[in-house]
């Protein structure tokens, strides 16, 4: 690996010169070599770094074998936008509108008959029972398979309300460097999310890298049959698991198998995720993106109903987790603006 990096060097040094002279300027060259180009070369980023360069020196005393290297991250908030509703809830309310025809009841049954008249408030008003409802009804009933190519054909049309964009297109341009610069550096990223399993499996390897099997979240109970002479497994409308708060490091003991040395969130939903990780042995690194950039996307902490911040504020000095400003701590938000 050292005699890697060595030839990579002295191949750019013999290639600077050359770059120069056909009109490249030194800092576009500098960020060409950059991993993190849109992170700010401030304390967060030099933390990272620091943290990554260190758990990777074989022979330094936080070194950490490749195999324990477990980086785990939400989603909702962390990796893409969550603002103003999460993605999952607007996939559950256009599931809804469409398939309110087989559901006449809907129009006088709550929290339906909000979702129909396009009243968020009423469907906020209805709470979690009435969330988990809505998830439930319009979640369930099909195969596994048929679920992705919902989902898929959903996120193919639908547009996130204030950017117009594809949701896909919502994914934070820092965090993708920073997944890649993980897995560059020996490290298994992860998606520990409070959001569906199966919502996220289907586009995360394409939008994050991050394949299905490394994809933990909520789920429905599943049972396996024959449909059609042809084995399926079938979504249940009924709650399996929730991968949030305390469920978090419950999801990451359950399904990962390892105590991960790095955890990104972005909310109270994901402390006990970075509490678990950082009370273990040796090197470990706590992060939350603290959302404070009204201008580039949306400025929201302790008050707010869609990832709420405020025990996370309080306590991360103390802990020793590292508060991430999108506001001073990123040069840009998005891949494009």
């Amino acid at each position: 690996m050292r005699d890697l990096r060595r030839r990579g060097r002295r191949a750019l040094s013999c290639l600077l010169p050359c770059l120069l002279a056909l009109g490249f300027s030194a800092g576009a060259i500098a960020e060409a070599g950059d991993p993190l180009p849109s992170w700010s070369d401030g304390p967060a980023r030099q933390v990272l770094v620091s943290f990554v360069e260190r758990v990777t020196k074989e022979g330094g005393p936080d070194f950490v074998p490749p195999a324990e290297r477990v980086a785990v991250f939400d989603n909702d908030g962390t990796l893409w936008s969550e603002q103003p509703l999460y993605v999952q809830l607007a996939f559950a309310l256009d599931r809804v509108k469409a398939l309110a025809p087989e559901h006449p009841e809907w129009k006088e049954k709550e929290p339906f008959a909000s979702v129909l008249r396009g009243d968020l408030a009423g469907v906020a008003a209805s709470g979690e029972h009435g969330l988990l409802e809505l998830v439930m009804a319009s979640h369930a009933g099909n195969t596994s398979e048929e679920f992705a190519r919902i989902v898929e054909d959903w996120l193919a049309t639908a547009r996130h309300p204030k950017l117009g964009r594809p949701y896909t297109e919502c994914a934070y341009q820092p965090m993708l460097e920073l997944l890649a610069y993980l897995r560059a550096n020996g490290f298994q990223t992860f998606i520990v999310s409070g959001g569906g399993v199966e919502f996220m499996r289907p586009w995360s390897e394409r939008v994050y890298g991050v394949p299905p099997e490394r994809v933990v979240g909520s789920s429905v109970q599943t049972r396996y049959e024959l449909r059609g002479g042809k084995p399926a497994i079938v979504r249940l409308p009924a709650v399996d698991f929730i991968d949030d708060k305390a469920g978090k490091p419950v999801g990451i003991h359950k399904f990962i198998g390892r105590r991960p040395v790095l955890a990104f969130g972005n909310s109270d939903g994901d402390f006990e995720m970075l509490e678990w990780t950082t009370a273990g042995p040796g090197p470990r690194l706590g992060l939350l993106l603290h959302h404070d950039d009204a201008e580039r996307e949306v400025a929201y902490d302790r008050t707010s109903s869609v990832g709420r911040l405020g025990r996370g504020l309080d306590e991360a000095p103390a802990r020793g987790w590292t508060l991430v400003s999108m506001k001073r701590d990123w040069k840009r938000v998005f891949e494009r603006p």
